[in-house]
């Protein structure tokens, strides 16, 4: 008891320490085996907090397979080595470490957190975990029950269902178009085979990047990186996945479920991570509606004429394709107005960007909050991590704000227009929505009840 009560603790001090971005000694760690890691050696805490990830995430499953790499995530620390489900959870609780694993649509990640006195076992069970799962039959079964179970439930949620009939027209043939988390179909088909030969083809070292935060000397992790992943194959067998363009239509995509409210999703194709436009286009985003209460869509959606719950636009970069995306919530007979001051101030965006006030703003904001993202070992971890997988360079942290602050209102005119300047979207409703653009009466225009949650959108997650 005493050794989680510790662990409480610990993680309690390690949510509220920070560092500063500016302040960030990040050191490139090769193991004596050849293993890369990114580390900031921090002392404040006594947590260290690693976090991986592969390229090879669900988009990756083979199409009757869809809900693998979801699965194996559910699985991998359900019994390890000569140990079951029940012992190796019992190790883990008796050590005071957190495991976890998640399957996104790009990459399969890991997150070990552990207090510095136990993290010889801590690694020690990690590297049971990736390298030898034992994916008993009863654990299979408990897992594929539990993902059955949440499919179910997810049938009757308005926000995944608008993210799956968005995600599906949008990518239609292509992986990004299924859901993460498979269908009841391809669930149940799943075989202990096809979960160990997922861990096999995809958990390599050739497609692997690390972070690692905490109370831990670049000699110190060397040689523990190697114990974590020394033993996983050399190269990842991996399908190769197309670029793709999304799709757009004239005409809503309508789901009719008989909710008093509608979920609207809204996209258009947009660009990936690495565009030379991808900063200026987040400036201009954050303007638009990444800004929450400050965006021009929250203003002039909910703010000036309370149409709507919550109104938000986001730019969505995937390893094989980008896009702008958006979400609203609104009574069924304001849809259709509310999308129409959508797509206006779209094209306004378009076709003006942004007034030097706005700008001023936005890089205020944009760079001022970015020290935020750096306030725990485990931020900074999700941080570093996404640097690397995105290309950035190690460098980034520093150079980040420098960027925000470069762009001016050409860069937002100029990005601005590649994306939102054809006028062509696709839109995804459920409800029982009327797409009359008509103003309603006075009375009708204020939302009444709940916002419906963004939390688990069928396409997004």
């Amino acid at each position: 008891m005493n050794r989680i009560l510790s662990f409480v603790a610990a993680s309690f001090l390690f949510l509220i320490v920070a560092v500063p971005a500016e302040a960030l000694d990040i050191e490139r760690v090769v193991s004596p085996g050849g293993i890369e890691a990114w580390l900031v050696e921090e002392h404040q805490v006594p947590m260290i907090v690693m976090k991986a990830a592969w390229r090879g995430g669900a988009a990756y499953d083979p199409k009757d397979k869809q809900g693998l790499a979801n699965m194996v995530s559910g699985l991998l620390d359900e019994g390890a080595g000569d140990m079951g489900s029940q012992t190796y959870q019992k190790a883990l609780d008796d050590n005071a470490v957190k495991l976890g694993f998640d399957a996104g649509r790009d990459h399969f990640s890991a997150t070990l957190k552990t207090l510095a006195g136990r993290r010889d076992e801590a690694f020690r069970l990690f590297a049971l975990a990736i390298g030898k799962p034992r994916f008993d039959e009863q654990a299979v079964e408990r897992i594929r029950a539990q993902i059955l179970t949440n499919l179910s439930q997810k049938k009757e949620n308005p926000n995944w269902l608008a993210g799956r009939a968005w995600f599906e027209t949008a990518f239609g043939k292509h992986p990004y178009a299924r859901p993460t988390d498979g269908t009841p179909e391809t669930v149940k088909a799943i075989t202990q085979a096809d979960l160990k030969g997922f861990v096999k083809h995809v958990l390599a070292r050739d497609n692997l990047k690390i972070a690692v935060v905490g109370p831990i000397t670049p000699e110190e992790l060397g040689p523990m990186l190697d114990e974590a992943f020394g033993n996983l194959p050399e190269h990842a067998d991996l399908p190769q996945l197309p670029d793709v363009t999304i799709a757009t239509k004239k005409k809503p995509v309508v789901v009719e479920k008989p909710y008093p409210q509608s979920v609207v999703m809204f996209g258009m194709p947009g660009i990936k991570r690495n565009d030379p436009d991808f900063i200026p286009a987040y400036v201009m985003n954050y303007v638009l509606g990444g800004g929450s209460f400050s965006s021009r869509l929250m203003e002039e959606v909910r703010v000036k004429r309370g149409l709507v719950y919550s109104v938000y636009s986001t730019l969505y970069p995937l390893d094989h394709a980008g896009f702008f995306f958006g979400q609203l919530g609104t009574k069924n007979k304001t849809v259709g107005v509310s999308l129409k001051i959508v797509r206006e101030q779209l094209e306004r965006m378009a076709k003006s960007g942004v007034t030097p006030d706005e700008l001023k703003d936005a890089k205020t904001y944009l760079t001022g909050s970015y020290p935020l993202r750096f306030d725990s070992n485990s931020s900074i971890a999700d941080q570093l991590l996404g640097i690397q997988l995105e290309g950035l360079g190690i460098d980034y942290v520093d150079k980040r704000n420098g960027m925000v602050e470069a762009v001016t209102r050409d860069d937002v005119q100029r990005a601005a227009k590649r994306i939102l300047g054809s006028g062509k979207w696709l839109v995804a409703v459920v409800g029982q929505p009327d797409l009359s653009e008509d103003v309603p009466a006075e009375g009708d225009m204020k939302p009444e009840g709940e916002a419906p949650r963004h939390g688990d959108i069928g396409g997004l997650n």
